[in-house]
């Protein structure tokens, strides 16, 4: 099927109702016929977004070791750190820790 070039055709904008030279008019992303005026082009938030797969995983994964806590307590002097693996050598004479919270005094009226 043929149709016409538009050289003389006149069209009506679908948005504004108003009469335009055919050629003036162009198609929005929405499918109506639109003057220059009304013409939008479509949103980037309407395209869609392109995933990139995800990370792939481990094989045979673990699950983090947990290590124990160690609190060394005395003195700043009374370890010597060997240069071997970093452990405290042995202290000659025996640790004491003492602490005091103080004294607690509740009034109710």
């Amino acid at each position: 099927m043929a149709y016409a070039t538009g050289k003389h055709a006149y069209g009506v904008c679908d948005i504004c109702g108003q009469r335009y030279k055919y050629r003036n008019l162009r198609k929005n992303w929405k499918g109506l016929m639109v003057c220059g005026a009304d013409y939008e082009p479509k949103e980037p938030q309407l395209f869609p977004l392109n995933y990139t797969a995800d990370a792939v995983s481990l094989r045979d994964a673990r699950p983090d070791r947990r290590e124990p806590l160690v609190v060394l307590v005395g003195s700043r002097n009374d370890t010597i750190f060997t240069s071997v693996g970093m452990q405290p050598a042995p202290v000659a004479k025996p640790l004491k820790a003492t602490a005091s919270v103080g004294n607690v005094t509740v009034d109710i009226s």
